[in-house]
């Protein structure tokens, strides 16, 4: 027996129930099965649909032609990650494996419409940054050479920015240990510290950069008793410069104040000027008077010549008369040579 039966409550009167609103009851849905299987059937169609767009767009039914690179090791290279050619992926690395030369050798499988790109001179780097993962990438100098054909095997050129660090370490100690060497007390650098002071304590000393070309303060004080007797030797020349000039343009330097010398030689020029004139002068009414006696002699010379040409033909005129009266009798003669 439980508690309220070994002590039963009072009786009490229920409270008058309240109005219970009537409960729908929901019908069974019909094919409810066959609805649930279509939406997983649809579900995994979705699911399936999404992988294959994926891998359509990851290019996994493109067409491509495979690239094999051999380097000494593929330390950073993955599976999956792209080559790429001016900074633009072009291939996929497939897979990796091992020589029989002890290589690795990376498959590439580069789409046919990016194909193009490669050619026969083309050259592919492995480089391993400092800082970021590892990259393939290709460069294609010549686009004018034949194509790459499929299956075709370069070799990397490895380009390892690690690999400098400890060249780059050797050197840093290398600079380090030169810079020991000149900031040490006994280096050349502090001899020439110490030298270069000296010589701004001799500029900055009584003879100045004077006293420091010429090596000593007594011929830096000859040469500045030299410039001293230059600059009176100049004041003086300029003195007389100053008295030339008043001699010559006098005192209010007027054009017509010349030396009395000057002016008197002037002069004189002047009268032997004029006297060279009259006498020219007179030389040129001698010329005319020759000139006139020269006409009247060439017009004499002219009458004596054509006097002469009259006497000679008057001349040869008798002659030519004598030799004709010579022929004829009484006065012929024979002419005519007879022969025996």
């Amino acid at each position: 027996m439980n508690d309220d039966e070994k002590h039963p409550r009072p009786h009490t009167t229920p409270p008058p129930a309240a109005e219970v609103p009537p409960v729908e009851v929901l019908r069974p849905v019909a094919y409810l099965e066959v609805k649930a299987a279509a939406l997983l059937l649809f579900t995994l169609a979705l699911i399936v649909g999404s992988g294959l767009y994926l891998l359509y767009a990851r290019g996994a039914f493109e067409p491509t032609q495979t690239l094999v690179l051999t380097a000494e090791d593929s330390e950073g290279v993955v599976v999956g990650m792209d080559m790429t050619f001016s900074g633009f992926p072009i291939g996929r690395v497939r897979r990796i494996e091992l020589a029989a030369s002890g290589n690795a050798r990376i498959i590439v499988d580069v789409p046919r419409k990016d194909a193009h790109w490669l050619r026969e001179s083309s050259v592919f780097t492995l480089v391993r940054g400092i800082v970021g993962g590892t990259n393939i990438r290709a460069y294609s100098g010549m686009l004018n050479d034949p194509p790459l054909t499929d299956g075709a095997e370069r070799p990397v050129l490895r380009g390892d920015a690690t690999a400098e660090i400890p060249q780059l370490m050797a050197s840093a100690r290398e600079l380090l240990a030169n810079l020991n060497a000149l900031t040490a007390q006994d280096a050349a650098l502090g001899g020439s510290l110490a030298n270069v002071r000296a010589l701004t304590e001799r500029l900055n000393g009584p003879g100045g950069a004077l006293g420091v070309l010429m090596g000593n303060e007594a011929d830096a004080r000859k040469i500045v008793a030299t410039l001293e007797r230059t600059n009176a030797l100049l004041a003086r020349l300029d003195g007389m410069a100053a008295r030339a000039d008043r001699q010559v343009f006098g005192a209010d330097g007027s054009k017509d104040a010349l030396v009395p010398e000057v002016r008197a030689a002037v002069g004189q020029l002047n009268g032997l000027l004029a006297d060279t004139r009259t006498s020219l002068r007179k030389v040129d009414a001698v010329l005319a008077e020759a000139q006139a006696i020269g006409v009247n002699a060439r017009e004499a010379s002219t009458d004596l010549g054509a006097l002469r040409a009259e006497v000679e033909s008057n001349l040869r005129k008798v002659e030519s008369l004598v030799n004709e009266i010579n022929r004829k009798w009484p006065f012929a003669r024979e002419t005519e040579l007879k022969l025996p």
